[in-house]
C-alpha cells in the first residue's frame, strides 16, 4: 500500500534530455585531484607525497572519527596537493594526480564473493576502507549509518526514486547493473536484520522497473515497490512515509521510525566494496540541461574538473545561464568550471538563459502557496521573514526543513527561500553551541 506524503510538487522533470543516453564508460581524465573531504565529517589527512606514483584504488588519505578514506580514481603520479575548488564553495585540500592512462590497480582489498560467511564487524570494517558514503547527496559515512542503526529498525530501504528533475544516473544504473543493487541490498540487510526489505523506485523509469523486476523476483527476498512520481518523494522522511506510512518524528533520525534508507548508488558501492575487493573511484554523473550541447550519462572517476567532463559532453551552448552541481531543486551553482566531482555528484546541470527567473526585487505577497507544498509542513514565509533571528526560526523548526526547494519553485514572488532557510539553519545551529 502506497502512502502519499503532504505537499510536494511536479516540476517538468526533463529527464529525456539524457535518460536515453547509454552508460559512457570511456571517459579518461587527463588529471583529477581527489579531496580529502568528500563526507560529513573529518577531513582525511594526505598518506602520499608529490611525486609519488599511485594506483587506481590505492588508499591516499585517511582520518580518525567521523572519517572514511579517500581513494586515487586513476593511476599516475601526484603532481600536487593544494587547495582544489569544491562543490560546495569552499576549497579544499586536495591530492593532484596526472593521469597514466593505464588503470594499474591496487590490490590490497581483498574480494569476498561470499559474504554470507562474514561478521558484522567485517561487513562495516571493509565499507569504511572502501570509502562507501552516502551517494544521494548527503555523503555521510555508510559503516556509520549502518552502526547507528543496529537493533533498531524493522525495515530497510533502497532509495532509487531519482526524483530531482533532469537526473538519471541512478535510472541507468539500474538498467544496467541492477544484480549489484539487489546483491548491495543483501549484503546491507545480513548487517541491519530487518524483517522488510524494500526497493523503492518512481513509475517514470518504466526501463529500470523492467530490469529490476527481472532480478527481484519472489526468491530474491526484496520487495520492488513502485512509486508515484512526486516531488521530493525521494526526500528520506517523505520515502519512509510513503513506504511504511510512518512519520519521522521532528528532530529525529529515520532508525526512530524504525528505518533504514541507502541511495541505490550507495547499495551498489556496498555491493563493490565487499564481494569485488573495489573501493569507490569513480561514479556514473549526468551532464545535462539545455546549456550543453549533448547530455551524458559518465562514468567519472572522482576527481575530475567540471570543466573537463562538460568538455566531454561537448560543451557549453551559447545561451548557457547557470552550472549546477547537481539537480535544479537541491543543487548549488558553481562560480567556475573547476569544480571537481566528489562522490556525492550525481549531476553537473547546464542551464539555459531561458530558464532564469530570477528577479531584482523579491517580494512576499502572502499567498501561503509555500505553506501548502512543504512536505515538512512548515511555514516558509515566516521562517523567511525571521531569518537572523534564531528564537523564533526555533520554534518555527527551521531545522526540520529538508531544503528540497519545493517553496522557492511555487513562490510567485521569486524569493531566495532555500538560500535564506538555509542560512537561517546555521544561524540556529549556532546559536545551540554557544
Amino acid at each position: 500500500m502506497k502512502r502519499p506524503f503532504f505537499g510536494g510538487i511536479h516540476p517538468p522533470y526533463q529527464k529525456e534530455l539524457s535518460s536515453e543516453a547509454q552508460l559512457d564508460t570511456a571517459f579518461v581524465p587527463k588529471t583529477v585531484a581527489v579531496p580529502m573531504l568528500q563526507h560529513i565529517g573529518v577531513a582525511c589527512t594526505p598518506l602520499v607525497q608529490v611525486g609519488d606514483t599511485v594506483k587506481k584504488g590505492q588508499k591516499i588519505g585517511d582520518g580518525q572519527g567521523l572519517c572514511v578514506p579517500v581513494h586515487a580514481s586513476v593511476s599516475g603520479t601526484v603532481t600536487a596537493i593544494e587547495p582544489r575548488r569544491h562543490p560546495s564553495g569552499k576549497d579544499i585540500l586536495s591530492v593532484v594526480i596526472e593521469n597514466d592512462g593505464l588503470d594499474t590497480p591496487d590490490c590490497t582489498q581483498t574480494p569476498h564473493p561470499d559474504y554470507a560467511s562474514l561478521e558484522i564487524d567485517t561487513i562495516l570494517a571493509i565499507i569504511r576502507e572502501s570509502g562507501v558514503v552516502g551517494h544521494g547527496g548527503a555523503a555521510f559515512p555508510s559503516n556509520m549509518k549502518a552502526l547507528t542503526s543496529l537493533g533498531k529498525i524493522d525495515t530497510l530501504i533502497a532509495n532509487a526514486c531519482e526524483c530531482e528533475p533532469y537526473i538519471t544516473a541512478d535510472d541507468i544504473l539500474l538498467r544496467t547493473s541492477p544484480e549489484q543493487v539487489a546483491a548491495g541490498l543483501r549484503i546491507i540487510a545480513k548487517v541491519l536484520d530487518p524483517q522488510r526489505i524494500v526497493l523503492a523506485i518512481e513509475d517514470n523509469k518504466p526501463a529500470a522497473i523492467a530490469r529490476l523486476k527481472e532480478v527481484l523476483t519472489a526468491e530474491s527476498g526484496i520487495e520492488l515497490m513502485v512509486l508515484p512520481t512526486r516531488y521530493p518523494q525521494g526526500a528520506e522522511k517523505q520515502l519512509i512515509q510513503a513506504v511504511t506510512g510512518r512519520e519521522v518524528p521532528s528532530g529525529k533520525l529515520p532508525a526512530a521510525a524504525h528505518c533504514a534508507v541507502f541511495n541505490a548508488a550507495t547499495v551498489a558501492a556496498v555491493y563493490k566494496a565487499v564481494v569485488l575487493g573495489q573501493s569507490v573511484t569513480d561514479r556514473i554523473v549526468t551532464v545535462t540541461g539545455e546549456g550543453v550541447r549533448t547530455p551524458r550519462n559518465v562514468l567519472c572517476p572522482i576527481g575530475t574538473s567540471y570543466e573537463e567532463l562538460i568538455a566531454y559532453a561537448g560543451g557549453l551552448t551559447d545561451n548557457t545561464w547557470k552550472v549546477v552541481s547537481g539537480g535544479p531543486m537541491m543543487g548549488i551553482a558553481q562560480r567556475d568550471l573547476s569544480t571537481i566531482t566528489i562522490k556525492g555528484t550525481s549531476a553537473v546541470l547546464c542551464l539555459s538563459q531561458r530558464q532564469n527567473q530570477e528577479k531584482e526585487n523579491p517580494l512576499c505577497i502572502r499567498c501561503g502557496r509555500c505553506m501548502q507544498v512543504c512536505p515538512m509542513h512548515l511555514q516558509p514565509l515566516y521562517l523567511y521573514r525571521y531569518r537572523g533571528d534564531a528564537a523564533n526560526l526555533s520554534r518555527l523548526h527551521v531545522l526540520d526543513c529538508v531544503e528540497c526547494g519545493c517553496c522557492a519553485y511555487t513562490c510567485p514572488g521569486k524569493l531566495p527561500l532555500v538560500e535564506v532557510i538555509r542560512q537561517g539553519k546555521s544561524t540556529v545551529k549556532e546559536a545551540q553551541a554557544t
